[in-house]
Parts: structure tokens; sequence; C-alpha cells
């Protein structure tokens, strides 16, 4: 049975949190947004976090801006209505909306080997629906742009039916929120394309939230070693929680760090994963593996400009070199799963929350991220 809501249909008047010009604080006006058209949904968000990519696109690095905007695209909330085409989906439906998509139709779509959709990959740059190019914010008449197709700084949004998970109603929503991007991309790294087996050793190269999760996925693999590898020492004590048994500053040595685990383990690590973007991590994580069996993952963004520059011996010698985008996760498909994996204690979510804001108080959650505090900021979009 759905759940029936008197604003379905109709233009709603809510709060949201807008981004007018780069690196502008936020701020909260009350918006427009339009009832939802053919295959998108319209969602009250409960509870939404703070990513870097949101920063990112907001300080406008490298990049042509688009303002006024509404960012956001980690977060929970219900389903309060659905547009034509929608069968999947209904008012009431406990929801996570996702920055990439899963359109079922598409040759990646249909395959069990990618998760990369032709139609709902992410776009940072569109600032419209996709159905009709169009926006469903305004200020008076004035158009809002959207931020990924997802625009969670906002108490109601419109979403692609594609780029919506359905989940656990039972499911804590301030906790499961997180999951819609960078911790499941960090975990899914791991768990779906590394592929640890059981006492197995891992390098983690980059201990922010992304890199936790992916060692959250070494530990829960079983993996009997966790190497953390980071430029900054005052994270290993956090990252002990997360199953990291090792640390490795490679500011430390007066060698390359991939000879350094090298010779921690005797020859290379069994499997590394790579959450930085930097390029040179990225080499070493490759060149750090054990040859004959040793797998490497790529999870940063790396500079547009970067070349990834490795003697191919390392490749005849049978490393193996890995990419992935959001950890080889179908948002439709494959999140329910994550968060049934949080609901059967084998994933812990609680210690990625390391503060908690009312939406009044959105900018508070920026000002903890450039300064580099904490991992996952929860944003409560009631309070």
């Amino acid at each position: 049975m759905s759940t029936y809501f008197s604003t379905q249909g109709q233009v709603i008047r809510c709060k949201a949190a807008v981004a007018w010009g780069p690196g502008k604080p936020l701020v909260i006006e009350e918006v427009e947004v339009a009832p939802p058209q053919a295959m998108e949904v319209r969602l009250k968000i409960l509870f939404t976090s703070l990513c870097h990519t949101d920063v990112y696109f907001w300080e406008a690095k490298g990049q042509t801006p688009v303002f006024p905007r509404i960012f956001g695209h980690e977060a929970a909330g219900i389903v309060e209505s659905v547009g034509e085409g929608v069968t999947e989906l209904k008012p009431g439906d406990h929801v996570l909306p996702v920055f990439t998509g899963e359109c079922k139709e598409c040759r990646h779509c249909k395959s069990e080997e990618s998760n990369m959709c032709d139609l709902l990959r992410i776009n940072t740059n569109r600032g419209v629906m996709l159905n009709d190019g169009k926006l469903r914010f305004s200020i008076n008449g004035k158009p809002i742009y959207h931020f990924v197709g997802t625009s969670t700084f906002s108490e109601y949004t419109v979403v692609h039916v594609g780029c919506v998970a359905k989940i656990d109603p039972e499911a804590p929503l301030d906790k499961v929120c997180v999951l819609s991007c960078g911790i499941s991309t960090g975990l899914g790294a791991t768990l779906n394309v590394a592929k640890p087996p059981k006492g197995s050793t891992v390098a983690i190269f980059g201990l922010g939230a992304v890199g936790l999760a992916a060692a959250e996925g070494a530990r829960m693999a079983g993996a009997s070693r966790i190497i953390g590898v980071d430029l900054n020492s005052n994270r290993f004590e956090e990252a002990k929680k997360f199953g990291v048994t090792e640390f490795v500053n490679p500011k430390d040595y007066n060698k390359p760090v991939q000879e350094v685990l090298a010779e921690m383990t005797d020859g290379g690590v069994d499997r590394s994963v790579e959450c930085t973007g930097s390029i040179n991590a990225m080499i070493s994580a490759f060149e750090c593996v054990h040859d004959g069996w040793g797998v490497a993952v790529l999870v940063g963004v790396p500079n547009k400009d970067d070349a990834f520059k490795t003697h191919p011996i390392n490749v005849l010698n049978e490393k193996t070199l890995k990419g992935t985008f959001f950890g080889n996760y179908k948002p439709r498909t494959d999140l329910p799963s994550v968060v049934e994996k949080y609901m059967n204690k084998e994933l812990e979510l609680e210690k990625f929350i390391t503060h908690e804001v009312p939406f009044s108080e959105i900018n508070k959650a920026f000002e903890y991220m450039l300064k580099g505090e904490g991992l996952r900021c929860i944003i409560h979009m009631g309070a």
C-alpha cells in the first residue's frame, strides 16, 4: 500500500541551501520544486551528508561554473510522488538517491561486469533534468540549477527513477545516507574489484573516508594485514577502527614507498587500493603488489594531464591493474544489499559519522571538510 501525500501533483515550496556563486556560503532560501515528470521521482530528503565532490564543484575548480545551484548527492529520504511510467517505486518508499544511475536497458546495465550506465552516468556539468532539459527548481520564477541529478541540499528534490535505490524501510536513514557515494565506492573497490582472499595482505593508499571504506572492505573480507599509506601520520590512530594494522608514511623513507612495502611483505602485497587521485600514489599502488597474483585497484580521480608510467615488465610479471567507478555497484540492483550488510552488522557505518548539524547550519559541514576535520557530517534536513 502506498502512502498519500497531499502535495502530489503540486508545486512544493520548501527550504533549500542555494549556492549563488563559486565558494560562497550556501544560503537557505525558499524554493519551488515542480512535480516529477515522466520517469522521475520527487523525494522528501530527511538526511544528507557532505562529500568532497560537492566541495570541489562548489569551489568551481578547473571547470565552467554553473550557478545558482543546489548541491548535494549523499542522502536518504522517502518518495513523495512519482511521474508517468514509474512502476518500481511508490510514495512512502525509503530510498537512497545516487549521483549515477542504472537504466537497466543499456549494454552496461545488462552486463554483469559493468555499472557505467550509458544513459545515467554521472554528468557534473548538466544542471537540468535529462527528460526534457528543463529545471525543477526555481525561486520566484528564477531558475536554480541541479547538481549530478540529485541536489539533496533541498528538503524536496526531483530525481530520475534510474538514480533511486529502494531500501529496507527498517534501515536508519541517518546512517545509511552515507552509502550514496564515497563509502560505497571504497567498500566496493575492495570487495567487488580487488577481492582480497581471506588471510591476504592489503595496502590502502589514502586514509580519508573513501580509503577507510576500502580498509573496512578488507576487514570484512578477512585480510590478515591491512597497511595504511598516508602522508598524514595523525590518521593512523583513527584508521585502526577500520581494521588498519600497520601504517606507512612515505615521507619517513628515502626510497620509493613501493620498495618499502615490498620489503615489509616478502615481495609485495596481495592487493592494493589507491584512494588519493595522486598519480604517484597510483604508480606506487601498482608497483607494490606481488608479481604473479597481485592486484591493484585505482579509485582516486587524477588530474586531466596526468600520465600513468610504469615499466611493462610489471605487467609481464603478472601484476594486474584495475580501475573502478562507484565500487562497481549498480545503484538500484546492488545498494539494497549494501544496506543489508549494515543491518546484519557486517558493515559498520557509525564510525564514518564524525559530525552532525541541523540544516540551518549546513555551512559548518563545509568548514569541517575544508579544515580536514572528521569524515562525514550528517545534515538533519528537518532541523
